[in-house]
């Protein structure tokens, strides 16, 4: 299988990535677009014609972001920790769906856990838009063609889904592991929704947007881990190249299951090291069976209720 690849880098923006693409008449919904990659995610969407639903906690910051960017936009109420505040926007949502970018998340986060005793970062990262997901299905599969597209992260390298103890119920909790779970799950989400909706016609790839220092490094002194050089640092324009290439390039027509990096499709790496600094996907990441069993567990998890 070859990788694919673009005309775009690591220095492109959202803005020249969204460029001379007409996406009149779509409809797209980008999850926590109240601040951060989400605001250039849902701005280089508006500009392509589509009309974008910012899908926030914040109402107000929502608003705020919203007349700030021109074009079709609306803002609607979505807490991924709260099954009434998923199943009300997915309840409200009215005819086909082209694009739902799952862009919110959390990061390295102090042990919380919901009232149910979900993980917090599982919670919120995978198992929220999991919710959201599989909530608006008929809503994707009416369009043919919809793209779902997941932010998750080079962090997936920390930990797979630790099938067991997801909620770290016996192992001493880690923010970092936790965090990155909860990304090795995001890319196995688009894995396997891939393979469940083909038939829809429905594709998803995960992404990482790269180092960007946004309000999701609240939790570690706005930094993020602290370790990455200088040069690999992006602006938010740069990060969200990324998640609007995999959401409207001719490029991505009925491809799914991937995972990209820098706007091109990275390598697939079985030890730390093999591929550049916050680049490749851990073969675990990919992994049809583990996608399929994270599924299940989902599915499962879900049924028990997240809050």
């Amino acid at each position: 299988m070859n990788l694919i690849q673009t005309p775009f880098g690591f220095s492109s923006t959202a803005a020249e990535v969204a460029a001379g693409i007409d996406l009149a008449g779509r409809q797209a919904v980008v999850t926590g677009a109240s601040s951060g990659l989400g605001v250039e995610t849902a701005r280089a969407l508006a500009a392509t014609g589509a009309e974008v639903t910012l899908a926030v906690r914040d109402v107000a910051a929502g608003e705020r972001v919203a007349g700030d960017i021109a074009g079709a936009v609306r803002v609607a109420p979505l807490d991924l920790t709260d099954p009434a505040s998923i199943d009300a926007f997915v309840a409200a949502w009215d005819g086909p769906l082209h694009l739902l970018v799952a862009n919110a998340g959390v990061m390295a986060t102090p042990e919380q856990h919901t009232p149910r005793g979900r993980e917090l970062q599982f919670a919120t990262n995978h198992l929220g838009h999991f919710a959201l997901a599989t909530g608006l299905h008929d809503a994707l599969a009416a369009d043919g063609a919809a793209r779902i597209v997941v932010v998750s992260s080079s962090g997936h390298q920390l930990s797979p889904v630790v099938f067991d103890d997801v909620d770290f119920a016996f192992r001493p909790y880690d923010p970092w592991l936790a965090y990155g779970q909860s990304k090795t799950a995001n890319v196995l989400f688009a894995v396997e929704a891939t393979r469940r909706w083909a038939g829809d016609g429905i594709t998803a790839n995960a992404l990482m947007p790269g180092a960007i220092y946004t309000n999701l490094q609240r939790h570690t002194g706005g930094r993020g881990s602290g370790q990455v050089p200088p040069e690999l640092i992006k602006t938010p324009e740069q990060g969200a190249a990324t998640s609007v290439l995999l959401a409207t390039s001719p490029l991505l027509d009925g491809i799914g299951g991937r995972y990209f990096v820098n706007c091109n499709e990275t390598m697939t790496i079985d030890r730390r090291g093999e591929a550049p600094r916050l680049e490749g996907v851990a073969r675990y990441a990919l992994d049809p069976e583990g996608a399929d069993r994270l599924w299940t567990l989902s599915e499962t998890l879900l049924a028990k209720g997240i809050a």
